[in-house]
């Protein structure tokens, strides 16, 4: 096992990348035969010439994966023969864990130890989870008279496409795909083509696990080329999306366009983490505000990147805050000490750095970090900023920055805090710290967000649903929840 950042060279150097599609069981060019460079964030170093698809190759893959759903050779499994094949999956991707591992920090940037501890596992896991469920749902039968018989039932949406970003390109994908090949789909992956080396690579994991030819496609490419394609294509059934606000809306006036499919989006965040004065335990908070801001180097859509904090404690927090930030210093991302790694590109970098510009120029504190840093790395690292100061008016505490910016805002009461942590267009997750219980409740019943967590941050697993209320999107991802994106409902009834 690689366990030093010498291994890890070591490892890469053994490495064939594979760039191209996956259609149909196997890998293909873009029928363009464009492609475009992949470059790790990491070092600057060139990885692969990746196969950028567009309309023509979106429009070949949905006839593909159709074809394969109306044959029922993976849809009239039984689910429990889908449950074994999706374990086989999952045992598969956890065989090939460190590759995985390698090409998703190389690719977009995150610590390897994260890699390979948090992402692939969690992989793993949920499609683990999804396979494991599906025996186990069943179907209704309706309150009719002695004559009748109404059924419930759950059939396969048919074809699914899934948009998913580059912060944690396994995890965002498996949320989607898991439940969607459990319930029965095909299933067409468009990954970020600023992290699509992993996808493309457990295309053929998928196929070695059993799953059919035609059922588990990956196109990669850009968003405006084969991603507006999927979303307009006439024959999708399902589109699925995590992503930004902006792209969200697109994707809705899309599907309005052609054929009303169904879309369920997982958008954009400005979490709050609310710390009262009555916290169980101010270290722990101040652990977990930083920890909220600075994990994956902020690129986190549940980000905790407004700071609450009760005016009487501030004075005591704020220290606290600066030095468990300390744990968080950008590192070479294959360097297994490693806690914050490579911005993804240097697009996303310069607009963290331009955001953190921003806050200084409207008046906010820079307390600690906020600059560039290993630039002999050839990498994009960015140092954790802090700034305190700052209203819920200002630009840092209102837009989605995607970057280790925490903006700290100071309330006095519990309703002022409320009115704050809600005056925002996002909705996505919050966190609160108290010790009395009825606030606790209380609070987290008048927080408009699809998660909040109470004296933790980012808590929940597979069994709890995932996504946000107002523009942070719709539907749920994880849980039982995640099924009723990927099926249709049939009332059928029999007269006896």
């Amino acid at each position: 096992m690689a366990n030093t950042r010498s291994d890890w060279e070591q490892r890469f150097q053994s490495l064939t990348l594979e760039g191209r599609a996956f259609i149909d069981g196997q890998y293909r060019s873009a029928l363009s035969g464009e492609t475009f460079e992949c470059m790790s964030p990491v070092d600057g170093r060139f990885l692969a010439n990746v196969a950028s698809t567009d309309e023509a190759d979106a429009n070949a893959t949905v006839i593909v994966a159709r074809k394969a759903f109306e044959s029922g050779i993976w849809a009239r499994l039984a689910p429990a023969e889908r449950k074994r094949i999706l374990i086989r999956f999952s045992d598969l991707i956890l065989a090939n864990q460190e590759e995985l591992a390698l090409l998703e920090t190389l690719d977009m940037g995150k610590p390897i130890s994260d890699s390979m501890t948090i992402d692939i596992p969690a992989t793993a896991n949920a499609i683990r989870w999804s396979a494991e469920a599906i025996d186990k749902i069943y179907d209704e039968v309706a309150p009719t008279p002695h004559d009748q018989l109404g059924l419930i039932t759950r059939e396969p949406a048919g074809v699914v496409a899934a948009i998913v970003p580059w912060n944690f390109p396994l995890i965002m994908a498996s949320w989607k795909f898991a439940p969607a090949l459990a319930a029965g789909n095909s299933f067409i992956l468009k990954p970020s083509e600023k992290s699509p080396l992993t996808a493309i690579r457990i295309a053929q994991l998928a196929l070695d696990a059993g799953i059919p030819k035609g059922v588990f496609n990956v196109l990669p490419g850009l968003g405006h080329t084969v991603g507006k394609a999927l979303a307009l294509h006439m024959d999708v059934d399902v589109l699925a999306f995590t992503g930004s606000t902006a792209i969200a809306k697109q994707l809705l006036i899309y599907a309005g366009q052609s054929n009303m499919k169904r879309v369920w989006l997982e958008a954009g965040g400005k979490s709050p983490n609310v710390v009262f004065a009555d916290a169980p335990d101010l270290r722990a908070a101040a652990q977990a505000a930083a920890s909220a801001i600075a994990f994956n180097q902020g690129e986190v859509c549940t980000a905790g990147s407004r700071l609450l904090v009760e005016r009487s404690i501030r004075e005591q927090f704020i220290p606290l805050l600066v030095q468990a930030l300390q744990a968080w210093k950008p590192g070479h991302a294959l360097d297994p000490a490693t806690t914050v790694g490579a911005v993804v590109d240097q697009r996303q970098m310069e607009s963290v750095l331009r955001y953190i510009q921003i806050g200084k120029d409207q008046g906010a504190h820079l307390i600690t970090g906020g600059n560039r840093t290993l630039e002999d790395t050839g990498g994009l690292y960015v140092e954790p900023a802090i700034f305190d100061g700052v209203t819920n008016a200002m630009t840092i505490a209102r837009e989605e920055i995607f970057g280790s910016v925490l903006s700290l805002i100071t309330f006095d009461t519990e309703q002022e805090a409320l009115a704050i942590a809600n005056d925002c267009i996002y909705g996505l997750a919050a966190g609160v710290w108290t010790s009395n219980l009825s606030k606790a409740h209380t609070f987290a019943r008048g927080l408009r967000a699809g998660s909040v967590w109470v004296n933790q941050y980012d808590g929940g697993d597979m069994t709890a649903p995932f996504g946000g209320f107002k523009q942070s999107g719709n539907g749920r991802d994880k849980s039982l929840h995640a099924f009723d994106k990927y099926t249709e409902l049939k009332a059928t009834w029999i007269k006896l």
